[in-house]
């Protein structure tokens, strides 16, 4: 990285999208619909209900991020918006694949797609500078992990989801509260400001 550092680059990204707890929280939600649809409709809908709800995670979680005054973008030149780019290639890559495993077992397609979802969480780390993405993907890793060994029913691995991204959504709102969301920071060009203290959590 010649024209930025790389702390500098993490930073453009925390405060573009808000240290990333909007797209958290909607994935959360759309997790929590999903264990709903699978509850009063079938497991097969609640499949449908994450893929379709899932397409519309990022634009929502742009809308949010703007409505909190964050640009929802990165600046230009910022290479981990390209990381970001290419990591949602590579999710939707692994949404095909658990696809094509439900369709062999429906019980295995929650479980791989917080497997994969849980993976991608930990590029989220080095993105954002935030050690509690590291702490998400682990978590999200191992509840596909367990429940596809206890063949867990998925409304139950829809709900942990959710329930769990929410969590999370709020720690990293408080996080981004407590160190990003300041007058320097809200700056699209000065973003070394908000790398020169580090709250807990921080890389």
């Amino acid at each position: 990285m010649s024209e930025i550092s790389f702390s500098q680059a993490q930073a453009g990204m925390r405060e573009g999208y808000a240290s990333g707890a909007p797209g958290v929280l909607v994935s959360g939600i759309v997790w929590l619909a999903a264990g709903l649809v699978a509850v009063t409709l079938s497991h097969q809908a609640a499949v449908y209900a994450l893929l379709i709800g899932g397409a519309f995670i990022f634009p929502l979680s742009i809308v949010a991020t703007k409505a909190l005054g964050r640009r929802g973008s990165h600046t230009v030149g910022n290479p981990l918006g390209r990381l970001a780019a290419e990591g949602t290639i590579w999710l939707l890559a692994a949404v095909a694949v658990a696809y094509g495993m439900q369709l062999v077992r429906l019980e295995w397609f929650l479980p791989a797609m917080l497997l994969f979802i849980g993976g991608r969480y930990f590029t989220f780390q080095t993105i954002y500078g935030l050690r509690l993405f590291r702490a998400l993907g682990a978590v999200l890793c191992a509840l596909g992990l367990g429940l596809a060994v206890a063949r867990g029913a998925p409304p139950v691995a829809a709900f942990a989801s959710g329930f769990t991204e929410l969590v999370f959504a709020v720690a990293l709102f408080q996080q981004a509260t407590q160190r990003d969301w300041n007058p320097a920071c809200m700056r699209p060009k000065d973003t070394s400001r908000c790398s020169s203290s580090k709250a807990p959590g921080d890389s």
